[in-house]
């Protein structure tokens, strides 16, 4: 937040992707923090701190600031997302959003938390009367796989539907029932890796594009209620 709306430094990273000094300090400090108390764990995170290194079976995924651009451009909307994976699967995930001091935690199969109380999705089961969110990938200049015909049938079909530019909160934001549904191509394992936990254990359902297992290496991501899990796959399948 002492980076925030203020003037700072910005690199970039393709046309419209951009990186900040405050990404690059805060993947900084938690890297350090996690060699200090767990200096055999390995870690990926976005801005290029990687270790592989040794034979442990944890390894922590990590995006510093996402909502970069949010954040750059002075737009309240961006968190921290950390997550910890163990051979492949992830066993907890924390959002912190700074703005509104909001840390949304789940820890596998012990349920997600907003700020310490229990969070759930909502009930909502038709997709017509569910407020929906997505967001656009970086090329979306210069690939047709860009997201658009998807949003004009989302459009159409459910309530409304918004784009807020930061992934790990529109996990959580559906995992807390502010919003019913959320679709998405293209993230990277920081984007997704917390998020995804989030909205499980809350008692929502994550899945592809097809209704099939979630990869966090795919790229590709439904994140719903449940209710309105195989309305908003309908929906997908027919682009």
């Amino acid at each position: 937040m002492d980076f925030f709306q203020r003037k700072i430094d910005i690199q970039w990273k393709g046309s419209v992707n951009l990186v900040t000094e405050a990404d690059l300090a805060s993947e900084e400090l938690i890297v350090h923090a996690i060699r200090k108390r767990y200096p055999g764990h390995r870690y990926l995170c976005e801005e290029g701190n990687r270790s592989d290194a040794g034979d442990s079976v944890y390894r922590w995924i990590v995006d510093p600031l996402d909502g970069t651009t949010n954040f750059a451009h002075g737009y309240p909307c961006f968190n921290v997302s950390v997550a910890l994976e163990q051979e492949g699967e992830i066993m907890l995930g924390a959002v912190y959003n700074p703005v509104l001091d909001e840390m949304f935690h789940a820890v596998r199969s012990h349920g997600s938390y907003l700020n310490g109380k229990s969070i759930r999705v909502s009930d909502i089961g038709d997709l017509g009367n569910s407020l929906l969110v997505t967001g656009f990938p970086y090329d979306i200049r210069t690939s047709q796989d860009n997201n658009l015909e998807h949003f004009r049938r989302f459009s159409l079909r459910a309530q409304a539907v918004r784009r807020d530019g930061s992934a790990a909160l529109d996990f959580c934001y559906v995992a807390a029932g502010r919003f019913d549904g959320f679709w998405e191509i293209h993230l990277a394992p920081w984007d997704a890796a917390a998020g995804a936990l989030i909205v499980r254990e809350a008692g929502g359902t994550v899945s592809n594009y097809r209704g099939d297992s979630f990869d966090l290496f795919a790229g590709q991501v439904v994140a719903s209620n449940g209710l309105i899990h195989p309305q908003m796959i309908d929906t997908l399948k027919d682009t």
